[in-house]
């Protein structure tokens, strides 16, 4: 399933919990919609989302390197990260996305398998 939103056109958001982060978006729109909000409230970190960089953010995906050069990430990083960019929220939920940070050259593989992002954690230089 491909998850597309709009720039322009972005819907609006259920009230309840289930309605946000349990339809068949997974939340993704969700974390999108954050996305444009922090923009506004920080351009510095628009600025480095627009130029490629993968910073920090509450989901796991970006921050600092690793030795071994990439980690994996969660799919509502980078809809929030596309959100940061001013871009359109376009993600396949069954083959994730691999993105390269320009600052550290960190390769992140996107996935929505949770048990992907928890084995990383536990590996030598895994999550941070």
């Amino acid at each position: 399933m491909i998850v597309e939103c709009s720039f322009n056109s972005a819907p609006s958001q259920g009230e309840s919990w289930s309605e946000r982060w349990g339809g068949p978006d997974k939340g993704l729109i969700c974390s999108w919609l954050r996305g444009i909000e922090k923009a506004q409230e920080s351009p510095e970190l628009a600025a480095q989302a627009s130029r490629g960089e993968l910073p920090s953010l509450p989901w796991v995906g970006g921050g600092k390197a690793i030795k071994a050069g990439k980690r994996v990430g969660a799919l509502h990083y980078l809809a929030m990260w596309q959100g940061l960019r001013g871009e359109d929220l376009s993600i396949n939920l069954a083959a994730g996305a691999v993105r390269t940070c320009t600052l550290t050259g960190m390769a992140v593989a996107f996935t929505e398998d949770t048990s992907a992002i928890w084995k990383a954690a536990g590996e030598p230089g895994g999550i941070e």
